[in-house]
Protein backbone atom coordinates (compact mmCIF):
# COMPACT_ATOMS: atom_id res chain seq x y z
CA UNK A 1 0.00 0.00 0.00
CA UNK A 2 1.48 3.60 -0.82
CA UNK A 3 1.48 6.14 1.92
CA UNK A 4 -0.87 7.86 -1.07
CA UNK A 5 -3.89 5.54 0.00
CA UNK A 6 -3.64 7.74 3.27
CA UNK A 7 -3.77 11.43 1.97
CA UNK A 8 -5.18 11.24 -2.28
CA UNK A 9 -8.22 9.62 -1.44
CA UNK A 10 -9.47 11.78 0.59
CA UNK A 11 -8.36 14.75 -1.04
CA UNK A 12 -10.45 13.44 -4.15
CA UNK A 13 -13.85 12.47 -1.92
CA UNK A 14 -13.35 16.28 -0.20
CA UNK A 15 -11.92 18.33 -2.81
CA UNK A 16 -14.63 20.70 -3.06
CA UNK A 17 -14.69 20.79 0.35
CA UNK A 18 -10.76 21.40 0.52
CA UNK A 19 -11.31 24.56 -1.97
CA UNK A 20 -14.39 26.21 -0.08
CA UNK A 21 -11.72 25.60 3.22
CA UNK A 22 -9.34 27.46 0.90
CA UNK A 23 -11.34 30.16 0.21
CA UNK A 24 -12.55 30.79 3.32
CA UNK A 25 -9.20 31.23 4.79
CA UNK A 26 -8.55 33.47 2.39
CA UNK A 27 -11.29 35.18 2.90
CA UNK A 28 -10.20 35.20 7.13
CA UNK A 29 -7.19 36.92 5.81
CA UNK A 30 -8.84 39.30 3.16
CA UNK A 31 -11.42 40.63 6.04
CA UNK A 32 -9.01 41.34 8.42
CA UNK A 33 -6.72 43.08 6.22
CA UNK A 34 -9.35 44.86 4.97
CA UNK A 35 -9.94 45.48 8.42
CA UNK A 36 -6.66 47.07 8.78
CA UNK A 37 -6.48 48.95 5.70
CA UNK A 38 -10.03 50.83 6.54
CA UNK A 39 -8.82 51.09 9.96
CA UNK A 40 -5.54 53.16 9.00
CA UNK A 41 -6.97 55.25 6.47
CA UNK A 42 -9.93 55.70 9.28
CA UNK A 43 -7.47 56.69 12.25
CA UNK A 44 -5.24 59.02 9.38
CA UNK A 45 -8.60 60.72 8.06
CA UNK A 46 -9.57 61.64 11.74
CA UNK A 47 -6.51 62.95 12.34
CA UNK A 48 -7.04 65.93 9.21
CA UNK A 49 -10.01 67.04 12.20
CA UNK A 50 -12.93 66.41 9.06
CA UNK A 51 -15.46 69.40 9.69
CA UNK A 52 -18.12 66.79 9.73
CA UNK A 53 -18.71 63.05 11.03
CA UNK A 54 -19.94 62.55 8.19
CA UNK A 55 -17.34 62.55 6.36
CA UNK A 56 -15.98 59.74 7.72
CA UNK A 57 -19.03 57.85 8.67
CA UNK A 58 -18.85 55.54 5.42
CA UNK A 59 -15.63 54.39 6.67
CA UNK A 60 -16.62 53.54 10.38
CA UNK A 61 -19.39 51.51 8.99
CA UNK A 62 -16.83 49.86 6.74
CA UNK A 63 -14.50 48.96 9.94
CA UNK A 64 -17.70 47.53 12.07
CA UNK A 65 -18.58 45.60 8.57
CA UNK A 66 -14.90 44.18 8.48
CA UNK A 67 -14.34 43.73 12.01
CA UNK A 68 -17.89 41.76 12.30
CA UNK A 69 -17.25 39.63 9.22
CA UNK A 70 -13.60 38.87 10.16
CA UNK A 71 -14.88 36.57 13.30
CA UNK A 72 -17.87 35.11 11.43
CA UNK A 73 -15.84 34.22 8.74
CA UNK A 74 -13.15 32.90 10.66
CA UNK A 75 -15.53 30.67 13.01
CA UNK A 76 -17.26 29.44 9.63
CA UNK A 77 -13.92 28.49 8.47
CA UNK A 78 -12.69 26.87 11.55
CA UNK A 79 -15.86 25.31 11.94
CA UNK A 80 -16.03 23.84 8.22
CA UNK A 81 -11.93 22.64 8.63
CA UNK A 82 -12.26 20.88 11.55
CA UNK A 83 -15.35 19.08 10.44
CA UNK A 84 -14.04 18.41 7.28
CA UNK A 85 -10.90 16.91 9.05
CA UNK A 86 -12.90 14.95 11.46
CA UNK A 87 -14.88 13.02 9.22
CA UNK A 88 -11.06 12.15 7.34
CA UNK A 89 -10.11 11.01 10.80
CA UNK A 90 -13.18 8.99 11.22
CA UNK A 91 -12.41 6.77 7.54
CA UNK A 92 -8.76 7.00 8.70
CA UNK A 93 -9.80 4.83 11.67
CA UNK A 94 -11.81 2.52 9.65
CA UNK A 95 -9.30 1.68 7.32
CA UNK A 96 -6.81 1.21 9.71
CA UNK A 97 -9.12 -1.47 11.39
CA UNK A 98 -9.95 -2.77 8.12
CA UNK A 99 -6.15 -2.90 7.53
CA UNK A 100 -5.24 -4.67 11.05
CA UNK A 101 -8.91 -6.66 11.15
CA UNK A 102 -7.39 -9.53 8.37
CA UNK A 103 -3.97 -9.68 10.26
CA UNK A 104 -5.44 -10.01 13.85
CA UNK A 105 -3.55 -13.88 13.95
CA UNK A 106 -0.70 -11.91 12.98
CA UNK A 107 -0.57 -9.23 14.71
CA UNK A 108 1.66 -10.15 18.24
CA UNK A 109 4.41 -11.65 15.66
CA UNK A 110 4.41 -8.76 13.72
CA UNK A 111 4.11 -5.53 14.99
CA UNK A 112 4.84 -4.48 18.83
CA UNK A 113 2.45 -3.62 21.42
CA UNK A 114 3.97 -0.03 21.61
CA UNK A 115 4.39 0.22 17.66
CA UNK A 116 0.35 0.01 17.18
CA UNK A 117 -0.49 2.16 20.50
CA UNK A 118 1.68 4.73 18.90
CA UNK A 119 -0.20 4.08 15.34
CA UNK A 120 -3.32 5.13 17.13
CA UNK A 121 -2.85 7.11 19.64
CA UNK A 122 -0.19 9.37 17.79
CA UNK A 123 0.30 8.94 13.94
CA UNK A 124 -3.26 8.91 12.68
CA UNK A 125 -4.05 12.13 14.69
CA UNK A 126 -1.19 14.02 13.52
CA UNK A 127 -2.65 13.04 9.97
CA UNK A 128 -4.89 15.62 10.94
CA UNK A 129 -2.54 18.96 11.06
CA UNK A 130 -1.46 17.55 7.65
CA UNK A 131 -4.47 18.93 6.24
CA UNK A 132 -4.64 22.05 9.08
CA UNK A 133 -1.50 23.18 9.67
CA UNK A 134 0.33 22.23 6.64
CA UNK A 135 -1.88 21.71 3.29
CA UNK A 136 -4.64 24.46 3.50
CA UNK A 137 -2.33 27.60 5.64
CA UNK A 138 0.33 26.63 2.42
CA UNK A 139 -2.86 26.71 -0.19
CA UNK A 140 -4.05 29.93 1.79
CA UNK A 141 -0.88 31.18 1.63
CA UNK A 142 0.12 31.11 -2.29
CA UNK A 143 -3.20 32.25 -2.85
CA UNK A 144 -3.16 35.23 -0.53
CA UNK A 145 0.67 35.71 -2.17
CA UNK A 146 -0.56 35.81 -5.68
CA UNK A 147 -3.38 38.11 -4.85
CA UNK A 148 -1.24 40.65 -3.09
CA UNK A 149 1.79 40.89 -5.53
CA UNK A 150 -0.85 41.53 -8.13
CA UNK A 151 -2.92 43.98 -6.13
CA UNK A 152 0.76 46.32 -5.67
CA UNK A 153 1.33 45.75 -8.87
CA UNK A 154 -1.78 47.77 -9.74
CA UNK A 155 0.35 51.10 -8.22
CA UNK A 156 4.04 50.24 -8.86
CA UNK A 157 4.91 46.96 -10.66
CA UNK A 158 8.47 47.70 -9.80
CA UNK A 159 8.07 47.75 -6.09
CA UNK A 160 5.92 44.91 -6.72
CA UNK A 161 8.41 42.71 -8.21
CA UNK A 162 10.58 44.04 -5.47
CA UNK A 163 8.22 42.37 -2.40
CA UNK A 164 7.15 39.22 -4.72
CA UNK A 165 11.22 38.61 -4.49
CA UNK A 166 11.76 39.38 -0.95
CA UNK A 167 8.79 37.69 0.46
CA UNK A 168 9.80 34.34 -1.05
CA UNK A 169 12.12 34.47 1.94
CA UNK A 170 9.39 33.63 4.24
CA UNK A 171 7.22 31.53 2.16
CA UNK A 172 10.51 29.78 0.50
CA UNK A 173 13.68 30.36 1.71
CA UNK A 174 13.04 30.43 5.42
CA UNK A 175 10.86 27.32 4.98
CA UNK A 176 13.49 24.96 3.37
CA UNK A 177 16.09 25.99 6.18
CA UNK A 178 13.73 25.11 8.37
CA UNK A 179 13.15 21.72 7.18
CA UNK A 180 17.24 21.39 5.93
CA UNK A 181 17.97 21.75 10.01
CA UNK A 182 15.35 20.28 11.40
CA UNK A 183 14.34 16.91 9.29
CA UNK A 184 17.27 14.79 11.63
CA UNK A 185 15.97 16.00 14.75
CA UNK A 186 12.71 15.68 13.76
CA UNK A 187 12.90 12.03 12.63
CA UNK A 188 14.97 11.34 16.15
CA UNK A 189 12.25 12.93 18.09
CA UNK A 190 9.73 10.30 16.67
CA UNK A 191 11.34 7.54 16.30
CA UNK A 192 12.41 7.96 20.53
CA UNK A 193 8.81 8.73 20.92
CA UNK A 194 7.80 5.20 19.36
CA UNK A 195 10.26 3.89 21.91
CA UNK A 196 8.81 5.60 24.39
CA UNK A 197 4.99 3.47 24.01
CA UNK A 198 7.56 0.45 23.64
CA UNK A 199 8.92 0.94 26.74
CA UNK A 200 5.22 2.06 28.54
CA UNK A 201 3.77 -1.04 27.21
CA UNK A 202 6.05 -3.60 27.93
CA UNK A 203 6.24 -2.23 31.47
CA UNK A 204 2.34 -1.98 31.90
CA UNK A 205 2.25 -6.00 30.56
CA UNK A 206 5.23 -6.51 32.98
CA UNK A 207 4.31 -4.42 35.95
CA UNK A 208 3.99 -7.01 38.44
CA UNK A 209 7.37 -8.47 37.31
CA UNK A 210 9.31 -5.28 37.26
CA UNK A 211 7.63 -5.43 40.99
CA UNK A 212 8.75 -8.95 42.11
CA UNK A 213 12.56 -8.56 41.06
CA UNK A 214 12.41 -5.67 42.85
CA UNK A 215 13.51 -3.28 40.20
CA UNK A 216 10.40 -0.89 39.60
CA UNK A 217 13.38 1.58 40.63
CA UNK A 218 15.42 0.64 37.73
CA UNK A 219 12.33 0.84 35.15
CA UNK A 220 11.60 4.28 36.48
CA UNK A 221 15.30 5.49 36.11
CA UNK A 222 15.29 4.09 31.91
CA UNK A 223 11.71 5.43 31.07
CA UNK A 224 13.17 8.72 32.90
CA UNK A 225 16.42 8.57 30.68
CA UNK A 226 14.39 7.97 26.86
CA UNK A 227 11.96 10.65 27.87
CA UNK A 228 15.23 12.95 29.01
CA UNK A 229 16.55 12.72 25.42
CA UNK A 230 12.96 13.31 23.93
CA UNK A 231 13.13 16.77 26.05
CA UNK A 232 16.58 17.59 24.57
CA UNK A 233 15.42 17.07 21.07
CA UNK A 234 12.61 18.89 21.42
CA UNK A 235 14.49 21.57 23.35
CA UNK A 236 16.77 21.76 20.49
CA UNK A 237 13.94 22.01 18.21
CA UNK A 238 12.08 24.87 20.17
CA UNK A 239 15.52 26.78 20.16
CA UNK A 240 15.53 26.71 16.81
CA UNK A 241 11.66 27.59 16.37
CA UNK A 242 12.80 30.70 18.46
CA UNK A 243 15.29 31.48 16.19
CA UNK A 244 12.73 31.05 13.00
CA UNK A 245 10.38 33.51 14.75
CA UNK A 246 13.12 36.19 14.83
CA UNK A 247 13.92 35.69 11.45
CA UNK A 248 10.30 35.99 10.41
CA UNK A 249 9.32 38.69 12.11
CA UNK A 250 12.87 40.85 11.28
CA UNK A 251 11.77 40.07 7.82
CA UNK A 252 8.30 41.62 8.79
CA UNK A 253 9.73 44.69 9.87
CA UNK A 254 12.06 45.13 6.88
CA UNK A 255 8.48 44.74 4.88
CA UNK A 256 6.83 47.18 7.17
CA UNK A 257 9.44 49.96 6.57
CA UNK A 258 10.02 48.98 2.75
CA UNK A 259 6.09 49.69 2.16
CA UNK A 260 6.18 52.91 4.94
CA UNK A 261 9.01 54.12 2.79
CA UNK A 262 7.40 53.68 -0.60
CA UNK A 263 4.03 54.72 0.31
CA UNK A 264 5.60 57.78 1.25
CA UNK A 265 7.58 58.09 -1.67
CA UNK A 266 4.14 57.35 -3.64
CA UNK A 267 2.39 60.46 -1.41
CA UNK A 268 5.20 62.75 -2.30
CA UNK A 269 5.03 62.23 -6.02
CA UNK A 270 1.08 62.53 -5.55
CA UNK A 271 0.34 58.62 -6.46
CA UNK A 272 -2.15 58.22 -3.42
CA UNK A 273 -3.55 60.59 -0.89
CA UNK A 274 -1.24 61.14 2.95
CA UNK A 275 -4.77 59.29 4.36
CA UNK A 276 -3.52 56.20 2.21
CA UNK A 277 -0.07 55.62 3.74
CA UNK A 278 -0.83 53.84 7.51
CA UNK A 279 -3.79 51.91 5.12
CA UNK A 280 -0.64 50.33 3.31
CA UNK A 281 1.24 49.61 6.12
CA UNK A 282 -1.13 48.36 8.71
CA UNK A 283 -2.35 46.10 6.04
CA UNK A 284 1.16 44.28 5.75
CA UNK A 285 0.68 42.32 9.03
CA UNK A 286 -2.56 40.11 8.98
CA UNK A 287 -0.99 38.90 5.81
CA UNK A 288 2.23 38.23 7.19
CA UNK A 289 0.20 36.21 9.80
CA UNK A 290 -0.74 33.86 7.20
CA UNK A 291 2.71 33.57 5.81
CA UNK A 292 4.78 33.09 8.70
CA UNK A 293 3.46 29.66 9.75
CA UNK A 294 4.31 27.91 6.25
CA UNK A 295 8.23 27.70 7.95
CA UNK A 296 6.83 25.43 11.23
CA UNK A 297 4.20 23.60 8.83
CA UNK A 298 7.20 22.54 6.62
CA UNK A 299 9.40 22.17 9.49
CA UNK A 300 6.42 19.33 10.35
CA UNK A 301 7.01 17.15 6.90
CA UNK A 302 9.58 14.44 8.27
CA UNK A 303 7.00 13.74 11.32
CA UNK A 304 4.16 13.13 8.74
CA UNK A 305 6.46 11.13 6.71
CA UNK A 306 7.44 9.23 10.11
CA UNK A 307 3.53 8.35 10.61
CA UNK A 308 3.18 7.38 6.87
CA UNK A 309 5.74 5.31 6.61
CA UNK A 310 4.51 3.31 9.78
CA UNK A 311 0.74 2.92 8.31
CA UNK A 312 1.93 2.40 5.13
CA UNK A 313 4.71 -0.89 6.86
CA UNK A 314 0.98 -1.90 8.01
CA UNK A 315 -0.36 -1.49 5.02
CA UNK A 316 1.63 -3.51 3.23
CA UNK A 317 1.67 -6.94 5.76
CA UNK A 318 -2.25 -5.91 5.08
CA UNK A 319 -1.51 -6.36 1.18
CA UNK A 320 0.32 -9.35 2.01
CA UNK A 321 -1.89 -11.40 3.84
CA UNK A 322 -4.33 -10.80 1.48
CA UNK A 323 -2.10 -11.93 -1.12
CA UNK A 324 -1.34 -15.37 0.58
CA UNK A 325 -4.92 -16.39 0.87
CA UNK A 326 -6.09 -14.95 -2.49
CA UNK A 327 -6.84 -17.77 -4.25
CA UNK A 328 -7.72 -18.23 -8.30
CA UNK A 329 -10.30 -20.67 -9.00
CA UNK A 330 -10.14 -21.82 -12.28
CA UNK A 331 -13.25 -20.74 -14.57
CA UNK A 332 -14.79 -18.77 -11.65
CA UNK A 333 -12.72 -15.08 -9.67
CA UNK A 334 -13.19 -14.71 -6.54
CA UNK A 335 -16.15 -12.75 -5.93
CA UNK A 336 -17.70 -15.12 -7.55
CA UNK A 337 -16.68 -17.70 -5.15
CA UNK A 338 -17.38 -16.00 -2.05
CA UNK A 339 -21.30 -15.38 -3.29
CA UNK A 340 -21.27 -19.28 -3.77
CA UNK A 341 -19.23 -20.01 -0.51
CA UNK A 342 -22.13 -17.60 1.60
CA UNK A 343 -25.03 -18.54 -0.26
CA UNK A 344 -25.12 -21.84 -1.48
CA UNK A 345 -22.81 -23.52 1.05
CA UNK A 346 -22.49 -21.77 4.53
CA UNK A 347 -26.18 -22.80 5.81
CA UNK A 348 -24.53 -26.60 5.16
CA UNK A 349 -21.66 -25.56 6.14
CA UNK A 350 -23.15 -24.66 9.89
CA UNK A 351 -24.58 -28.32 10.40
CA UNK A 352 -21.77 -30.57 8.95
CA UNK A 353 -18.36 -28.16 8.35
CA UNK A 354 -15.88 -31.16 7.10
CA UNK A 355 -12.28 -30.03 7.24
CA UNK A 356 -9.61 -31.59 5.25
CA UNK A 357 -6.06 -30.70 4.64
CA UNK A 358 -4.39 -32.44 2.18
CA UNK A 359 -1.00 -32.86 1.52
CA UNK A 360 -0.55 -29.21 2.74
CA UNK A 361 2.53 -27.20 2.78
CA UNK A 362 3.34 -23.51 4.23
CA UNK A 363 6.36 -20.91 5.01
CA UNK A 364 6.38 -17.26 5.78
CA UNK A 365 9.34 -16.85 3.75
CA UNK A 366 9.41 -18.27 0.70
CA UNK A 367 13.27 -19.13 0.89
CA UNK A 368 12.67 -19.89 4.58
CA UNK A 369 11.98 -23.37 6.34
CA UNK A 370 8.43 -24.62 6.22
CA UNK A 371 6.60 -24.36 9.02
CA UNK A 372 5.09 -27.32 8.36
CA UNK A 373 5.33 -29.84 5.17
CA UNK A 374 2.71 -32.26 3.24
CA UNK A 375 0.18 -32.50 5.98
CA UNK A 376 -3.27 -34.18 5.65
CA UNK A 377 -5.80 -34.41 8.00
CA UNK A 378 -9.58 -35.16 7.78
CA UNK A 379 -11.42 -34.29 10.32
CA UNK A 380 -15.36 -34.46 9.55
CA UNK A 381 -18.32 -33.19 11.90
CA UNK A 382 -17.64 -34.10 15.43
CA UNK A 383 -14.59 -35.98 15.22
CA UNK A 384 -12.10 -34.70 17.69
CA UNK A 385 -8.75 -33.77 17.14
CA UNK A 386 -5.00 -33.43 19.13
CA UNK A 387 -2.71 -32.00 17.88
CA UNK A 388 0.37 -32.20 20.25
CA UNK A 389 4.68 -31.28 19.95
CA UNK A 390 6.62 -28.95 21.33
CA UNK A 391 6.97 -25.13 20.72
CA UNK A 392 7.86 -24.21 16.81
CA UNK A 393 6.55 -27.61 15.77
CA UNK A 394 3.93 -25.79 13.29
CA UNK A 395 0.85 -26.04 15.26
CA UNK A 396 -0.17 -22.39 15.85
CA UNK A 397 0.51 -21.94 11.67
CA UNK A 398 -1.81 -25.37 11.19
CA UNK A 399 -4.63 -24.04 13.21
CA UNK A 400 -4.04 -20.53 11.15
CA UNK A 401 -4.57 -22.83 8.17
CA UNK A 402 -8.18 -24.20 9.25
CA UNK A 403 -9.33 -20.96 10.16
CA UNK A 404 -8.41 -19.82 6.44
CA UNK A 405 -6.06 -16.72 7.61
CA UNK A 406 -3.44 -18.34 5.49
CA UNK A 407 -3.53 -20.45 2.11
CA UNK A 408 -1.01 -23.15 1.96
CA UNK A 409 1.91 -22.77 -0.24
CA UNK A 410 1.30 -26.11 -1.56
CA UNK A 411 -1.65 -28.63 -1.37
CA UNK A 412 -5.07 -27.72 -0.23
CA UNK A 413 -7.09 -26.82 3.13
CA UNK A 414 -10.81 -26.60 2.74
CA UNK A 415 -14.41 -26.32 4.92
CA UNK A 416 -17.47 -28.56 3.06
CA UNK A 417 -15.23 -28.37 -0.40
CA UNK A 418 -14.25 -24.95 -0.42
CA UNK A 419 -10.86 -23.59 0.20
CA UNK A 420 -11.00 -22.42 4.50
CA UNK A 421 -9.20 -18.92 2.79
CA UNK A 422 -12.89 -18.37 0.51
CA UNK A 423 -14.78 -17.92 3.86
CA UNK A 424 -13.37 -14.48 5.22
CA UNK A 425 -15.35 -12.46 7.35
CA UNK A 426 -17.79 -15.88 7.57
CA UNK A 427 -15.18 -17.96 9.36
CA UNK A 428 -16.65 -16.79 12.66
CA UNK A 429 -19.60 -18.38 12.51
CA UNK A 430 -18.24 -22.01 11.63
CA UNK A 431 -15.09 -21.89 14.07
CA UNK A 432 -15.09 -20.49 17.37
CA UNK A 433 -11.60 -20.43 19.49
CA UNK A 434 -11.10 -20.35 22.81
CA UNK A 435 -7.37 -20.05 23.26
CA UNK A 436 -4.89 -19.89 26.29
CA UNK A 437 -5.24 -16.09 27.03
CA UNK A 438 -8.92 -15.07 25.99
CA UNK A 439 -9.43 -11.10 26.62
CA UNK A 440 -11.98 -9.94 28.95
CA UNK A 441 -13.10 -6.67 28.27
CA UNK A 442 -13.78 -4.46 31.11
CA UNK A 443 -17.94 -4.21 31.44
CA UNK A 444 -20.21 -6.59 32.88
CA UNK A 445 -20.29 -10.59 32.52
CA UNK A 446 -23.08 -10.71 30.22
CA UNK A 447 -21.75 -8.65 27.94
CA UNK A 448 -17.96 -10.11 28.36
CA UNK A 449 -20.71 -13.34 27.29
CA UNK A 450 -23.13 -11.91 25.08
CA UNK A 451 -19.98 -11.17 22.72
CA UNK A 452 -20.64 -14.77 20.98
CA UNK A 453 -24.15 -13.37 20.07
CA UNK A 454 -25.10 -10.37 20.02
CA UNK A 455 -28.93 -10.86 20.10
CA UNK A 456 -28.86 -13.54 23.11
CA UNK A 457 -30.98 -13.10 25.61
CA UNK A 458 -30.36 -13.08 29.55
CA UNK A 459 -31.52 -16.51 29.71
CA UNK A 460 -29.92 -17.72 27.33
CA UNK A 461 -26.79 -16.35 28.52
CA UNK A 462 -27.69 -17.68 32.20
CA UNK A 463 -27.97 -21.13 30.20
CA UNK A 464 -24.66 -21.39 28.87
CA UNK A 465 -23.11 -19.85 32.06
CA UNK A 466 -24.87 -22.49 33.88
CA UNK A 467 -23.08 -25.14 31.68
CA UNK A 468 -20.01 -24.20 32.59
CA UNK A 469 -20.90 -24.28 36.23
CA UNK A 470 -20.48 -20.46 36.80
CA UNK A 471 -24.04 -19.54 37.35
CA UNK A 472 -23.65 -19.92 41.35
CA UNK A 473 -20.28 -18.40 41.45
CA UNK A 474 -21.81 -15.25 39.40
CA UNK A 475 -25.19 -14.99 41.07
CA UNK A 476 -23.86 -15.34 44.49
CA UNK A 477 -21.81 -11.77 43.19
CA UNK A 478 -23.78 -8.61 44.97
CA UNK A 479 -24.31 -7.47 41.26
CA UNK A 480 -24.92 -11.06 39.55
CA UNK A 481 -24.51 -11.34 35.81
CA UNK A 482 -23.66 -7.13 35.97
CA UNK A 483 -20.85 -7.75 37.96
CA UNK A 484 -17.51 -5.64 36.11
CA UNK A 485 -14.93 -7.99 34.72
CA UNK A 486 -12.39 -5.35 35.45
CA UNK A 487 -9.34 -5.03 33.23
CA UNK A 488 -8.87 -8.47 30.93
CA UNK A 489 -10.80 -9.70 33.53
CA UNK A 490 -8.92 -9.23 36.59
CA UNK A 491 -11.98 -9.78 38.70
CA UNK A 492 -11.76 -13.59 38.54
CA UNK A 493 -9.24 -16.60 38.98
CA UNK A 494 -7.32 -18.00 35.45
CA UNK A 495 -10.26 -21.30 35.36
CA UNK A 496 -12.76 -18.89 35.94
CA UNK A 497 -12.02 -16.53 33.33
CA UNK A 498 -11.89 -19.49 30.85
CA UNK A 499 -14.96 -20.76 32.15
CA UNK A 500 -16.48 -17.46 30.65
CA UNK A 501 -14.75 -17.27 27.85
CA UNK A 502 -16.21 -20.95 26.85
CA UNK A 503 -19.76 -19.80 27.57
CA UNK A 504 -18.76 -17.06 24.73
CA UNK A 505 -17.85 -20.03 22.70
CA UNK A 506 -20.89 -22.09 23.50
CA UNK A 507 -23.24 -18.84 22.69
CA UNK A 508 -21.45 -18.42 19.05
CA UNK A 509 -22.84 -22.05 18.54
CA UNK A 510 -20.33 -22.90 15.45
CA UNK A 511 -19.93 -26.42 14.45
CA UNK A 512 -15.66 -26.21 15.14
CA UNK A 513 -13.92 -25.30 18.25
CA UNK A 514 -10.60 -24.62 18.42
CA UNK A 515 -8.71 -25.10 21.33
CA UNK A 516 -5.40 -23.27 21.42
CA UNK A 517 -4.09 -24.80 24.73
CA UNK A 518 -6.94 -23.05 27.25
CA UNK A 519 -5.10 -24.76 30.27
CA UNK A 520 -1.82 -23.51 30.19
CA UNK A 521 -0.96 -21.64 33.49
CA UNK A 522 -3.78 -23.44 35.37
CA UNK A 523 -2.92 -25.97 38.05
CA UNK A 524 -3.60 -29.73 37.72
CA UNK A 525 -6.96 -29.74 39.22
CA UNK A 526 -8.28 -26.88 37.87
CA UNK A 527 -7.13 -28.09 34.50
CA UNK A 528 -8.96 -31.25 34.82
CA UNK A 529 -12.06 -29.82 35.79
CA UNK A 530 -11.92 -27.45 32.78
CA UNK A 531 -11.45 -29.90 30.42
CA UNK A 532 -14.24 -32.35 31.83
CA UNK A 533 -16.23 -29.00 31.36
CA UNK A 534 -14.96 -28.65 28.00
CA UNK A 535 -15.46 -31.71 26.78
CA UNK A 536 -19.33 -32.60 28.09
CA UNK A 537 -21.17 -29.31 26.84
CA UNK A 538 -18.88 -29.41 23.19
CA UNK A 539 -20.23 -32.84 22.40
CA UNK A 540 -21.17 -32.97 19.20
CA UNK A 541 -18.76 -30.20 17.74
CA UNK A 542 -15.65 -31.05 16.18
CA UNK A 543 -12.59 -30.38 18.05
CA UNK A 544 -9.15 -29.21 17.15
CA UNK A 545 -7.38 -28.90 20.30
CA UNK A 546 -3.94 -28.16 20.13
CA UNK A 547 -1.55 -28.37 23.64
CA UNK A 548 1.85 -29.49 24.72
CA UNK A 549 0.93 -32.35 26.57
CA UNK A 550 -1.48 -34.81 27.14
CA UNK A 551 -3.70 -34.69 29.54
CA UNK A 552 -7.16 -35.83 28.25
CA UNK A 553 -5.62 -37.17 25.59
CA UNK A 554 -7.56 -40.39 25.82
CA UNK A 555 -10.83 -38.32 24.79
CA UNK A 556 -9.80 -37.66 21.46
CA UNK A 557 -10.68 -39.46 18.60
CA UNK A 558 -7.44 -38.98 16.81
CA UNK A 559 -3.89 -37.05 18.04
CA UNK A 560 -1.17 -35.99 15.99
CA UNK A 561 2.50 -35.41 16.92
CA UNK A 562 4.03 -32.55 15.14
CA UNK A 563 7.62 -31.77 14.77
CA UNK A 564 9.87 -29.76 13.09
CA UNK A 565 6.26 -29.30 10.88
CA UNK A 566 6.11 -33.01 10.33
CA UNK A 567 3.85 -35.42 11.32
CA UNK A 568 5.47 -37.89 13.28
CA UNK A 569 3.14 -39.90 14.82
CA UNK A 570 -0.58 -39.82 14.77
CA UNK A 571 -3.62 -42.18 15.57
CA UNK A 572 -5.53 -42.73 18.96
CA UNK A 573 -4.17 -42.93 22.49
CA UNK A 574 -4.82 -46.89 22.68
CA UNK A 575 -2.92 -47.05 19.16
CA UNK A 576 -0.35 -44.34 19.86
CA UNK A 577 0.13 -46.62 23.31
CA UNK A 578 0.38 -49.90 21.75
CA UNK A 579 2.76 -48.38 18.98
CA UNK A 580 5.32 -45.90 19.99
CA UNK A 581 7.57 -45.82 23.31
CA UNK A 582 8.11 -42.60 23.39
CA UNK A 583 4.39 -41.61 23.26
CA UNK A 584 4.22 -44.12 25.88
CA UNK A 585 6.86 -42.58 28.05
CA UNK A 586 5.58 -38.57 27.47
CA UNK A 587 1.85 -39.58 28.55
CA UNK A 588 2.94 -41.45 31.89
CA UNK A 589 5.48 -38.39 32.31
CA UNK A 590 3.02 -35.63 31.48
CA UNK A 591 -0.15 -37.18 33.29
CA UNK A 592 0.69 -39.46 36.58
CA UNK A 593 -2.82 -40.11 37.64
CA UNK A 594 -5.96 -40.69 35.60
CA UNK A 595 -8.01 -38.12 33.94
CA UNK A 596 -11.25 -38.93 36.21
CA UNK A 597 -8.97 -39.26 39.43
CA UNK A 598 -8.65 -35.47 39.44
Amino acid sequence: MRREQWLRPYITSYFWRFVVIVILGALTVFTASSLMFSSGYLISKSALRPENILMVYVQIVIVRTFGTSRSVVHYVERLVGHDTILRILSKMRVQLYRILEPQALFISSRFRTGDILGIIAEDIEKLQDVYLRTIFPSLVALLLYTISITALGQFDVQFALFMALYLLILILVLPWISLWLTKKKNKQSQQKRGRLYQTLTDAVLGMSDWVISGRPAQFINLYENDELEVANIDRKLSAWARWRNLIGQATVGIVVVSVLYWAGQQYADGMIASTMIAAFVLVIFPLMDSFLPISEAVEKVPRYQGSFARLTEIGDAGEEVKARVKHDSAGANESTQMEMVSEEVMNQARNDAYIKIDHASYRYDKEGAWSFHDITLDIPQGKKVAIIGRSGAGKSTLLKLIQGAIAPEQGSATIKGNDASLYGEHIPSLIAVLNQNPHLFDTSVTNNIRLGKLDASDEEIREVAKKVKMDELIESLPKGYKTAMHETGQRFSGGERQRIALARVLLQDTPVVILDEPTVGLDPRTENELLSTIFETLTGKSLVWVTHHLVGAEHMDEIIFMEHGKIEMRGSHVELMEKYPRYRNLYHLDRPKSFFEA
